[in-house]
């Protein structure tokens, strides 16, 4: 059953009592992440391996996002502003346990690539919390295996058949 979470907003990135922050070099440039990350939603699923449904809602102003073992969320978009970062709220999940959550992506060129860092701002019960904590190492392999397959996508050429 989905549970309405607290609608925090972007201040809660830096406040909130679990944060989790990862961060990777790609070689696709800032504008190519963001539209990867904010206007391709549906393209999630073939380099968020962990993604198994993702799309734009309202819009494009919230997103409905599915996980593999059955986790769903809805979220509204907080900020998306091109190329320097995307984050949206969690507003309502069937996560056990969660109070709040926010993902923020942040894009910084490096040469001719980017930085990208994503944090993974939340509050929950004292039980979700301490899970998420021993979840780091997880979440920051998934995040590594995300980005990378996400570059090598950006980095094939076009076949022009609309599929990249």
């Amino acid at each position: 059953m989905a549970r309405r979470l607290r609608p925090v907003d972007l201040d809660f990135v830096g406040a909130a009592p679990v944060r989790l922050v990862f961060a990777r070099n790609m070689s696709a440039a800032p504008e190519q992440v963001f539209h990867a990350l904010a206007e391709d939603v549906p393209g999630w699923t073939r380099w968020f391996s962990a993604v198994t449904l993702a799309r734009a809602t309202d819009g494009g102003a919230g997103r409905e996002i599915r996980l593999v073992g059955g986790t769903r969320f809805a979220e509204t978009v907080l900020v998306a502003k091109e190329p320097e970062v995307y984050a949206y709220r969690v507003d309502t999940t069937n996560a056990p346990g969660a109070r709040a959550l926010v993902e923020e992506w942040r894009l910084t060129p490096r040469g001719t690539g980017t930085l990208v860092q994503w944090t993974f701002a939340a509050d929950g019960t004292a039980a979700f919390r301490f899970v998420l904590r021993l979840a780091r190492a997880g979440l920051g392999r998934a995040f590594r295996d995300a980005v990378t397959a996400l570059d090598r996508r950006l980095a094939k050429p076009c076949s022009g058949s609309g599929d990249q």
